[in-house]
């Protein structure tokens, strides 16, 4: 019998949990949309995967299901947000923190219509390089590049935290290399076509894009390493991001360690969203971790004692109820205004 797809599987069961939701009397059914990013990172799987787990769990009794949709990350998930134009969205910690306090790019706007669900996993920073270009094997390789590298899709989040990396350490896209704005796979594509040179390609480990790309291309490509003294440099006084060492054989013929850096990526809703719902959806989550673990391994990172490490925004009511209902203890500056 043939194997279906992870995705397509899952697509399945969330037409079965559809169905079910039309036949459920209890209450007027919510159809929920959560923002993801491109197909070719983490973001979209693991929003497919908390979609179904919603839909599976929540359509029959609550008549409440979830959908994934792709969209162009971190950024334009604040704006869907801002919009009404999607109830969840999973967005880079930066981003959070940047749009919920009106600073970077939402300087004197600040984005308060949204709330903290949970901490996802960590958003993993690989920089790829065609090895024949990686003098020191660091991120300073792009200082002084002059050649065709993609920081990712315009307006998209990996654009945005790679500007304000590259930008801490003194390193400037358009002027230091010529910049591209492709997605993940297709970043690949053309670094193996000899198009680009390399790419902004952070997500959960391990990252199919990146996979691929040492599938295709071997020893040829290479992920840079961040020093202990560039991630301080990157992080000012902001503290967001910190070390994460992404184990030898992790991708194909990966044969040493890649000393990189990671941020934490979010679940927030709208804050049009009920406290109820939110309350079980964190509660579903939490109650069926293993489901969401067997879809990507990213999300092995996620426990009841990180819910919120790094959260720079305040958690939305209903799942303060959950985490009060379990015990977690929530910070102060953690707890919705009244």
């Amino acid at each position: 019998m043939p194997k279906i797809p992870a995705l397509k599987a899952l697509s399945l069961v969330v037409v079965t949990a559809l169905l079910m939701a039309v036949n459920t009397p209890a209450q007027a059914a919510k159809s929920l949309i959560i923002a993801t990013a491109t197909t070719g990172g983490t973001y979209y799987p693991v929003g497919v995967a908390i979609g179904t787990l919603i839909s599976i769990k929540l359509a029959a009794k609550d008549g409440i299901t979830a959908t994934a949709i792709n969209s162009a990350g971190s950024a334009e998930n604040v704006q869907m947000l801002k919009n009404r134009e999607c109830d969840l969205a999973i967005l880079q910690g930066l981003y959070g923190m940047e749009a919920y306090n009106g600073k970077g790019s939402y300087a004197g706007t600040p984005m308060k219509d949204m709330y903290g669900i949970t901490m996802l996993w960590q958003n993993v920073e690989h920089f790829a390089l065609l090895t024949k270009y990686a003098k020191t094997g660091t991120i300073m390789d792009l200082k002084g590049l002059n050649e065709k590298f993609s920081i990712g899709k315009r307006g998209s989040g990996t654009e945005g935290s790679g500007r304000v990396i590259l930008g801490n350490l003194g390193i400037e896209p358009d002027k230091d290399f010529i910049t591209e704005y492709l997605g993940y796979n297709p970043s690949v594509d053309a670094m193996q076509d000899g198009r680009i040179v390399g790419a902004n390609i952070p997500a959960g480990v391990p990252v199919s894009a990146i996979t691929q790309m040492y599938a295709m291309l071997g020893d040829k490509a290479t992920v840079l390493d961040f020093t202990d003294s560039q991630l301080a440099t990157v992080n000012g006084d902001i503290e967001l991001w910190t070390r994460f060492v992404i184990p030898p054989e992790t991708y194909p013929g990966q044969g040493k360690p890649i000393n990189t850096i990671a941020q934490p990526n979010l679940l927030v809703a709208s804050s049009d969203l009920d406290e109820e719902t939110v309350y079980k959806i964190t509660k579903t989550i939490y109650e069926n971790l293993p489901f969401l673990n067997n879809i990507h391994a990213a999300t092995k990172a996620m426990s009841l004692e990180k819910a919120f490490a790094g959260m720079p925004l305040p958690l939305h009511p209903g799942a303060v109820k959950y985490y009060q209902e379990v015990g977690i203890t929530i910070p102060e500056r953690l707890l919705p205004k009244k």
